[in-house]
């Protein structure tokens, strides 16, 4: 035999003895799976759920929205739409319900709604960081089922007013 295949044999079992210390340490592990329903998730902190409206601090009811409609254009799922009351000229009669259009609308203050079709929503992000008033973050709540695409169309004004008064 000569030296050097004595010398692979030798890098060889290093070679082994490394991967099996490593699969060793992988087995006497904690382990990190949760089996749910037996054990519920704990460290949300960094979850990305579906986006949802920030209220004001003095109304927490209120959305913080200005219905400037960047965050609709910024998204490329298309899966925001915004819509504000469009205002009444003078000489006009006030219709009951207003009138709603797509943001942003000359004289409109905030949002008349913000439906969010999460079934479209690739969770990129750039909706939130093209908000430039902080209107919009991430749930983190895990739990969102539905049987259907409608149920994941949300209407994000009535989940913070809901949110606020829970």
């Amino acid at each position: 035999m000569s030296f050097s295949k004595i010398k692979e044999a030798l890098t060889g079992l290093k070679s082994l003895a490394i991967g099996l210390g490593l699969t060793g340490q992988a087995f006497c592990a904690e382990n990190v799976t949760v089996i749910y329903p037996k054990e519920q998730v704990d460290n949300l902190s960094t979850y990305r759920g579906p986006v949802e409206l920030v209220g004001k601090d003095d109304a927490p009811e209120v959305p913080k929205c200005v219905a400037c409609g960047v965050c609709g254009k910024a998204c490329p799922s298309n899966c925001l739409t915004i819509l504000s009351p469009i205002p009444v000229k003078e000489g006009e009669i006030i219709s009951s319900p207003a009138q709603m259009g797509p943001a942003p609308q000359k004289g409109a203050k905030g949002p008349g709604q913000f439906i969010l079709d999460f079934s479209l929503c690739s969770l990129c992000g750039q909706c939130v960081k093209a908000c430039a008033h902080k209107a919009l973050r991430y749930s983190n709540n895990p739990y969102l089922v539905g049987y259907n695409r409608e149920d994941f169309r949300f209407d994000l004004i009535e989940r913070l007013r809901k949110r606020s008064r829970d």
